[in-house]
């Protein structure tokens, strides 16, 4: 395999040394992207309102100040790495300084915060190692570990290093061979939460090349990651679906999964690679839905493919929590293999699931909420139903004040989806997602690659990229054509190319001005129940209507239409999207066979007053458009 030049690679992130090996795809410095429109405005949205809260980090901290875990055995204890981790993320995005001054008080308010050993915890000496603790410290190693590398302060990094290695001696001297049993620290999903501590351990190795924590990370491998059973054998035997696991808990299972990873890039253990991979693969055919997310069962993976459309299930679904972590895995799968289909997942969570659970109208859903409302919903509806229904992950504070956990991860999807949109390649560059804006990128030859990009994207068609070079290189460009797309076109200086879904690789001399134009054409098209159990027939019939990425939802908010009539769709034509009494970015209408209209918007901007119901999967059958 070529190699790739460091050089290349100027962020300071922890993983990458043996992402230079092993990986196809890297993420590039912070500050690499500025983009506008819709995506920007949200990122935008949640550093202001959220990141930049100087109360919501003290109130987050303070929970380390006493054993504020220990009464109810509760997992307050996680809020702050989780938001520590998403805030260095962001930054990487906006490089905003006010962020990073907030980032970096927190950071030192929380090494205060060390106990005799260096331990950090919610939870007394004499009540530690059950419930969520380890989950909680290995948030606070996660924060940390982010935070790290991104601080250019080197007296505080040293800090940073030593309140990291100190914390996970303190668990590394009571857990692993001839010590207690790592499952064993919590009574919740068999030891599933306690043995996601994998990610941390291996970057914590990456960090210092200290044996002792990649042999730690060895023993929580051959644990298997729960009591039952073998999860990570379990994949890489490839026969089972991760809803047919014994412990189904999705978000956690998949935080051990993204430590799987890390721990086969740092051995080069290729069939724990491969074990990650086949996970991914599964819960993406299994268990992924129209909005990209997973879970028809509260927060468990149950093969929400088929159970998306199944009327019985009812109540929460479609956990933030789990968006976000399937989006990062995603992210990790995509740059280890090089798969498109996985940059396809992560735009379908981004425009669908994660976009709509952001809180835009600030609607209060919970009375004991800091500043009266929460900056993410935690649960998404895919059949009739409201948002807003419940906080996830919630927990009272001592100032009476309440958070939750979907609350606290959602900044981490969006910085992960920053991230991912353009990256280095061993040979060139490749753009993943498309937003307008500005890439500034490295070529082989190590000059700066500049591309503007113009798009409406996804509700336009169209996007133009056009190249900015110091001088004449040859390399490659890739960009990802999504597998919905039939018919894509390209050109380059106006000279068309042949494009079809995957990697579109341009090879060629590139030179400054040359302009590459894509059309990805999107029409609305109906899916059917019936197609998500193969004509098996064990669905009541249901209908949904996608026109792209995008989702398309029905919603009480048009006051006319009935969610709950059997509809057959004769056709669909698109509305302005002023004629939806709410922000949309895109409304269409649908003619009813038996006569009648029902409207559509897609499914980020439907339900956000979290007043009026709203519906992906509506009563129905179908086959014309």
């Amino acid at each position: 395999m070529q190699s790739i030049s460091s050089q290349r690679l100027t962020a300071n992130y922890s993983a990458y040394g043996p992402r230079l090996a092993a990986d196809r795809l890297f993420i590039p410095a912070p500050g690499s992207c500025a983009y506008t429109g819709p995506f920007d405005q949200a990122v935008r949205f949640i550093e202001r309102h959220q990141l930049l809260d100087a109360d919501l980090w003290a109130r987050f901290a303070q929970q380390f100040t006493r054993p504020s875990d220990d009464h109810d055995l509760g997992w307050r204890c996680e809020y702050w790495g989780k938001l520590m981790r998403g805030g260095a993320m962001v930054w990487g995005y906006t490089q905003s300084p006010e962020l990073y001054s907030q980032l970096e008080t927190a950071a030192r308010a929380m090494l205060k915060n060390a106990g005799p050993g260096g331990r950090i915890s919610t939870y007394s000496p004499e009540a530690e190692f059950q419930g969520w603790d380890i989950w909680g410290r290995k948030y606070v190693l996660l924060g940390m570990e982010y935070f790290y590398d991104i601080c250019t302060d080197e007296s505080l990094k040293g800090e940073l290093l030593a309140s990291l290695r100190a914390q996970a001696d303190y668990i590394l001297d009571r857990f692993g061979p001839d010590k207690a049993d790592l499952r064993e620290a919590s009574c919740h999903w068999e030891g599933l939460n306690s043995s996601s501590l994998l990610e941390p351990v291996v970057r914590l190795y990456n960090m210092t090349g200290d044996e002792r924590y990649l042999d730690f990370a060895g023993y929580i491998v051959g644990l298997g990651g729960i009591q039952s059973a073998n999860i990570f054998e379990l994949a890489l035997e490839d026969r089972l679906d991760p809803w047919q696991y014994p412990v189904t808990k999705a978000y956690e299972m998949m935080s051990c999964f993204e430590g799987l990873f890390e721990y086969a890039r740092a051995t080069g253990d290729e069939r724990w690679s491969r074990a990650v991979v086949n996970f991914a693969h599964r819960v993406l055919n299994s268990d992924i839905t129209i909005i990209g997310s997973a879970g028809c069962t509260h927060e468990l993976f149950d093969h929400s493919r088929l159970r998306q459309a199944d009327p019985e299930f009812t109540g929460i679904m479609q956990e933030t929590c789990v968006t976000v972590t399937w989006m990062k895995l995603c992210g990790q799968a995509l740059c280890f293999t090089g798969d498109p289909v996985f940059g396809d997942a992560i735009e379908r969570s981004l425009h669908n699931a994660l976009l709509g659970a952001v809180n835009t109208r600030k609607v209060p859903r919970d009375p004991l909420s800091p500043n009266g409302w929460l900056p993410f919903d935690s649960y998404s509806p895919l059949r009739v139903g409201l948002r807003g229904q419940a906080v996830g992950g919630r927990m009272v504070m001592a100032d009476n004040t309440i958070y939750g956990c979907c609350a606290a991860i959602g900044a981490a999807g969006f910085g992960a989806a920053a991230r991912l949109s353009a990256l280095h390649t061993r040979n060139g560059a490749a753009v993943n997602l498309y937003f307008p804006g500005k890439v500034s990128l490295t070529t082989p030859g190590g000059n700066r690659l500049g591309l503007d990009i113009e798009t409406a994207y996804p509700v336009g068609e169209d996007i133009t990229l056009k190249l900015s070079l110091e001088g004449p290189e040859a390399f490659q460009l890739a960009l990802r054509v999504p597998g919905w797309c039939r018919g894509p076109e390209a050109s380059v200086n106006g000279e068309s190319v042949a494009a079809k879904a995957g990697w579109l690789k341009l090879e060629r001399t590139w030179r400054d001005g040359d302009k590459v134009c894509l059309r990805f054409p999107m029409e609305v098209e109906l899916i059917s129940s019936g197609e998500l159990c193969e004509g098996s027939g064990k669905l009541p019939p249901h209908i949904a209507l996608v026109r792209g990425p995008v989702a398309l939802a029905a919603s009480r908010e048009f006051p006319e239409d009935d969610l709950t009539v059997t509809a057959e769709i004769s056709a669909v034509r698109p509305l302005p999207v002023t004629e939806a009494p709410f922000e949309a970015r895109l409304v269409f209408e649908a003619e009813l066979s038996g006569g009648g209209r029902m409207r559509f918007a897609d499914y980020a901007s439907a339900g956000k007053g979290y007043d009026k119901e709203i519906a992906v999967w509506l009563p129905g059958i179908n086959s014309s458009k």
